[in-house]
């Protein structure tokens, strides 16, 4: 089963030194999103690296709509990746939804994290009585209208919206790896993260915590990082990254890389 797991989500392990990084990507990406971040880390870090299960780089036969149809399956993937490699302590950086991922990891098993780097995180993306998600759920209800649609016009729009940076090779490579994703498991995924509220599960967290945000970022209000550093258990710092957009790993590689540096545990 491990090294089915491991073949199946791509599971790369690179670089060398004795302490260990787990680069996890976000909806709509893949593994490769971290390519401009790598080289900064491969010198002291074996890195782990590896696509989630719906990602458009893995077979979509391994997808199981009764089995992802909330975050935890996914947490399962990623404490069994650690656990099929001998991973005993790591520090983690989880991009959007894969910091939700991160944290509910944390919460099962502390021991695992050093410390949690959580980019463009949102515990929950919904508008609510005294909390600020970004999106009232008629907005959302339209999001999934057009990708049910029309996929192709609806990654054409919403690539440059979410990239928000001037940088169109991020543009393309953003709608590459939308692309590449089967439109019906990135409608149910979507779905899945849309309708996800984590709120109550942030105080379980433990393990120390820095959320990285960017100026502006029309996914995640700017409110919604100084909210995971109230109310997120573990002691909590925030970066505030120089940069627009969802996806600073390919809008602003350096930038990020050495926030990155600053924020891992020494």
């Amino acid at each position: 089963m491990a090294n089915t797991l491991l073949e199946a989500l791509n599971v790369r392990v690179v670089g060398s030194g004795d302490r260990i990084l787990v680069l996890a990507h976000g909806f709509g990406t893949d593994q490769s999103v971290w390519q401009r971040i790598l080289p900064f880390f491969t010198p002291n870090y074996r890195v782990i690296l590896y696509d989630l299960v719906c990602a458009g780089s893995v077979n979509p036969d391994y997808f199981d709509s009764t089995r992802y149809d909330t975050l935890d399956a996914f947490v399962d993937d990623l404490l069994n990746i650690l656990k099929a490699l001998g991973v005993h302590r790591c520090a983690y950086v989880g991009h959007s939804v894969s910091a939700m991922i991160g944290i509910l990891a944390s919460i099962r098993c502390p021991q695992l994290f050093s410390k949690l780097i959580l980019i463009g995180a949102s515990p929950r993306f919904l508008n609510d009585e005294n909390y600020h998600g970004g999106f009232e759920l008629g907005e959302i209800e339209e999001v999934f209208s057009a990708m049910k649609a029309n996929y192709e016009a609806w990654v054409n729009g919403f690539a440059p919206v979410l990239v928000g940076a001037d940088v169109p090779t991020a543009v393309r490579e953003f709608s590459r790896t939308l692309f590449n994703m089967r439109p019906d498991i990135s409608l149910f995924v979507s779905r899945t993260i849309f309708n996800s509220d984590l709120r109550g599960e942030l105080g379980k967290v433990r393990v120390p915590c820095c959320v990285i945000q960017t100026v502006k970022d029309v996914s995640v209000p700017a409110s919604v990082a100084e909210y995971l550093k109230t109310r997120l258990g573990g002691r909590t710092t925030v970066e505030i990254l120089r940069t627009e957009g969802h996806l600073p790993h390919l809008t602003a590689p350096v930038l990020l890389a050495q926030v990155l540096r600053r924020a891992l545990p020494r």
